[in-house]
C-alpha cells in the first residue's frame, strides 16, 4: 500500500484509511471499511471547528489497531497549536474508534467536532472495475444510532453507528459540541458495526493474538532483523485467519486489500508454508476446501467434479451472478497443491484421522486430473475457462492475462499447459502413492500412481526441456509448442521434484544468473526476454512466495549454499518492507537500487508473501519430518551467526532447531 495509506484487519474485516484516519473513497480506490467483499463505509471524515486535521505522527500497535496524532488544521506550514487529538481505532466486524481532544492551554475551549460519514455499499468487483450501483442507498436516524442503509431486491446492508456521548445527527453525519477544560481532555467511543447476512461469517470468539504468539515456535537470532520478520510475520497472518462456518478452525484468506477472501491456491501453499508453525491452519483449510470441493460440470463457474475451488466471494455481484465466484473454479493448480498439502500434513502433524476422512476427496482430485484435468490425454493439465465471458484466462499461478508468452513476447495459445503444474501433479501422485499404502488400504492404486508418476516425468522432461537453453518451456501452449521464455517457474521443477538430476544444474545456473535473479530475489521472468518487464506483474517483478518455493526446491536437490542465497536475500529485503514482505516488489538489479522497490499495486500484508519467511526458516534450518522425527540439517550464510528456532510444533511433540552460519555466499 502506499505511504499515505494506513490498513488494519482482523479476518475479513479491514479498514483503510489516510495518515489522518479519515476515509474519502473514490468510486475506484479500495479504502475505506471492508467486510465480507463491500465496502460498509466510504466517507468517514474528522473535523475540529470546520477544519480538516493535520498529522503528526501514526503508530501502528498492531495488525488490528493503530493511533493517528494530530492537530487541528492551521492552514500554514506553521504549527502551534494549543489543541491536539488522538484517534485511536480498531478493527472488530467494523471497527471502533476512540477521540481524545487534550486542551493544553488555561483556558476552557468549546469545539464543534464532526464526523461525517456515509457509504456507498460497493461490491469489491465494482470497486475494482469502477462500476455503478443498481440498488438503493438509504440513511435514517434509529435509537441514537446512524443507520447507512442498501437494498437491492433480497440482497441488504447496513452500517450502523453510535456513540458515545451520544451525538446530534444531520444529513452530513455526526455532530458533538465538545467543551475541553482548561489542560484537561474531552473523549468520544465511536462504533461503526457493518450488518449483514451469517453466510461466511466469524464461529464466534477468534483466538487471541497474545495467544497465537505463545502458541508459535520462538525464534532467536544474532540477526535482529530476522526476529522482526518472524514478529511481524506471525502477527500479519494472525490477521488474515479467515473463519470459515463449516469448519471449526482457520484457514488464510489471500491479502488485503483486494483478496480477503478463502482462495484454493493461496490458503494451500500459505498453510505449507506455514506447518513448522502453526500446523491447525492446513488442517483447517484442507477440510473447508474439501467441503467446497466441486461435484458438477458448470461452466460458468469452471466447475468440474474432485475440482478444487480457486476463489469464493460474497458480495452483491455475486449473489445476483455478475460475476462466477460462489465459489469460482479456474484454477489448474489448486488440486494437485491440496493433495500435496493433505500428505504434508500429515507427515508433520502425524493426523492420520484427517487423511482418511478426506480419502473420498483425495481420490475425487486425482479423477479430476486425470479426466478433466488432462484435456486431451496427453497427460499433461491444461487449462482454457469454459466460459468466454467470465472467470481468468490463465489459471496457474501467474494468472495475469499477459504472463503466458513466448520469447519474443507472442502471447501463447489456449489450452495452455504450464510447466510447474506438470510437477505438482507429479508430486501429488507420488505423495497420494503413499498415503493409499499406508493408510488407505489399497495397493493397487499405490502401485498405479507411481508408475503414472514415472511416466510423467520421463515424459516431461523429453517435452518441455529447450536443449538449446539449458531450461524447462515455461509451457506447452494449445499447438503443443514450447513456450521459450525463461522464467521462475523452473525453480518449482525443483521443489516437485520432477526434474531430472542431471537437469538441474542448467537450471540453477539460470535461477543465480544476473537474467533471473535480481540481487533482491528471482525473477518472475529473465531480463532480455521481449515482455520482461520489472514493474510487469508476473513478467519480471520479484515474488516473495515464489522464491521461497524456488529456495526449498535448491535444498531439494543438493544446492545448499544457492538456497541460502535465495534466502538471505529475501529476508534482507524484508528488513525495508518493515518486516512485512508484500506481494510482489519490482525486479530492478540490486546493483541499481540499495533497496528493493515498490510495486504499485501490490497487496500487504498477502498471505503467502507473510508465509514465506517460515518457509525460508525451514530451508536455512533443514527441516524435514523423518519417520515421526524432526531433522535438523542447517544450511545458514556466515552473516547469520546463529539462529535457534524452539518448541516446534509436530507429531514428535514439540522440537528445537539450532543453527550456525558458516557458508560463504558470494557477493550479489
Amino acid at each position: 500500500m502506499s505511504e499515505q495509506n494506513v490498513n488494519i484487519l482482523e479476518g475479513n474485516t479491514f479498514v483503510v484509511s489516510d495518515r489522518r484516519g479519515d476515509i474519502e473513497a473514490s468510486p475506484s480506490a479500495a479504502e475505506g471499511l471492508f467486510r465480507d467483499d463491500t465496502r460498509f463505509l466510504s466517507r468517514w471524515v474528522l473535523t475540529v471547528d470546520g477544519k480538516r486535521a493535520d498529522v503528526l505522527s501514526v503508530e501502528n500497535l498492531r495488525s488490528d489497531e493503530v493511533q493517528h496524532f494530530l492537530v487541528p488544521g492551521a492552514g500554514t506550514v506553521y504549527i502551534n497549536s494549543v489543541v491536539s487529538l488522538i484517534r485511536k481505532r480498531k478493527v472488530a466486524d467494523g471497527f471502533h474508534e476512540w477521540l481524545t481532544i487534550f486542551n493544553h492551554s488555561d483556558e476552557e475551549r468549546a469545539l464543534t467536532v464532526r464526523i461525517e460519514a456515509d457509504s456507498d455499499f460497493a461490491d469489491l468487483f465494482e470497486v475494482k472495475d469502477a462500476l455503478k450501483k443498481k440498488g438503493t442507498c438509504y440513511r435514517a436516524v434509529d435509537g441514537g444510532r446512524l443507520v447507512l442503509g442498501y437494498r437491492r431486491e433480497r440482497f441488504n446492508r447496513e452500517t450502523a453507528i453510535s456513540s458515545d456521548p451520544p451525538a446530534d445527527f444531520d444529513d452530513r453525519g455526526l455532530v458533538f459540541r465538545a467543551v475541553v477544560p482548561p489542560q484537561g481532555s474531552w473523549t468520544c467511543r465511536l462504533a461503526v458495526e457493518a450488518l449483514r447476512s451469517t453466510r461466511g461469517g466469524s464461529q464466534g470468539p477468534r483466538p487471541s493474538l497474545d495467544r497465537w504468539s505463545q502458541e508459535a515456535p520462538r525464534l532467536v537470532s544474532s540477526w535482529r532483523s530476522l526476529e522482526r520478520t518472524y514478529e511481524r510475520c506471525l502477527e500479519d497472518l494472525a490477521a488474515l485467519r479467515f473463519y470459515p462456518l463449516l469448519v471449526k478452525g482457520a484457514l488464510p484468506a489471500a491479502g488485503l486489500p483486494w483478496f480477503m477472501t478463502v482462495f484454493g491456491r493461496d490458503s494451500l501453499i500459505t498453510s505449507l508454508q506455514a506447518l513448522p508453525f502453526t500446523p491447525d491452519l492446513a488442517r483447517t483449510t484442507l477440510l473447508q476446501l474439501a467441503e467446497w470441493q466441486g461435484s458438477t460440470i458448470d461452466d460458468f463457474r469452471d466447475e468440474e467434479p474432485g475440482k478444487i475451488l480457486h476463489e469464493l466471494r460474497m458480495g452483491e455481484m455475486v449473489a445476483f451472478e455478475e460475476r462466477p465466484h460462489s465459489p469460482y473454479f479456474g484454477s489448474a493448480d489448486s488440486t494437485p497443491l491440496f493433495l500435496i498439502l493433505l500428505d504434508e500434513y500429515e507427515r508433520w502433524s502425524g493426523d492420520e484421522a484427517v487423511v482418511r476422512q478426506l480419502e473420498f476427496a483425495a481420490r475425487a482430485g486425482l479423477e479430476w486430473i486425470d479426466k478433466y484435468g488432462d484435456r486431451d490425454g496427453d497427460g499433461y493439465v491444461e487449462y482454457e475457462r469454459r466460459n468466454a465471458e467470465t472467470g481468468l484466462e490463465n489459471q496457474c499461478w501467474k494468472d495475469s492475462w499477459d504472463s503466458i508468452k513466448f520469447a519474443d513476447g507472442r502471447l501463447a495459445k489456449l489450452p495452455r499447459a504450464c510447466c510447474e503444474i506438470q510437477g505438482y501433479v507429479y508430486d501429488a501422485k507420488m505423495r497420494c502413492a503413499r498415503l493409499a499404502r499406508r493408510f488407505w488400504n489399497d495397493r493397487a492404486l499405490a502401485d498405479r500412481l507411481e508408475a503414472e508418476a514415472a511416466r510423467l516425468k520421463k515424459k516431461f522432461n523429453e517435452d518441455f526441456w529447450i536443449e538449446r537453453g539449458g531450461y524447462y518451456a515455461l509451457a506447452l501452449d494449445g499447438d503443443k509448442k514450447q513456450v521459450d521464455s525463461l522464467t521462475s517457474n523452473i525453480g518449482h521443477l525443483l521443489w516437485s521434484g520432477i526434474a531430472d538430476t542431471d537437469k538441474a544444474a542448467s537450471c540453477v545456473r539460470h535461477l543465480m544468473g544476473k537474467r533471473l535473479n535480481s540481487g533482491w530475489g528471482i525473477r518472475t521472468m529473465a531480463e532480455g526476454d521481449a515482455a520482461y518487464n520489472p514493474i510487469g506483474y508476473h513478467v519480471g517483478t520479484v515474488w516473495p512466495h515464489d522464491n521461497s518455493m524456488i529456495a526449498l526446491g535448491l535444498r531439494r536437490y543438493g544446492y545448499r549454499r544457492e538456497a541460502a542465497r535465495v534466502a538471505h536475500a529475501m529476508l534482507e529485503a524484508a528488513h525495508f518492507f518493515q518486516g512485512r514482505l508484500p506481494e510482489a516488489f519490482a525486479g530492478y538489479p540490486r546493483s541499481l537500487t540499495n533497496f528493493p522497490v515498490e510495486y504499485p499495486t501490490a497487496c500487504s500484508p498477502q498471505a503467502w508473501s507473510t508465509g514465506a519467511p517460515f518457509l525460508l526458516l525451514r530451508t536455512l534450518l533443514g527441516l524435514e519430518p523423518v519417520e515421526g522425527r524432526l531433522l535438523v540439517d542447517p544450511a545458514l550464510p556466515e552473516s547469520i551467526e546463529r539462529i535457534e528456532l524452539t518448541e516446534i510444533p509436530g507429531r514428535w511433540g514439540r522440537a528445537d532447531a539450532f543453527g550456525l552460519g558458516r557458508l560463504r555466499l558470494e557477493a550479489a
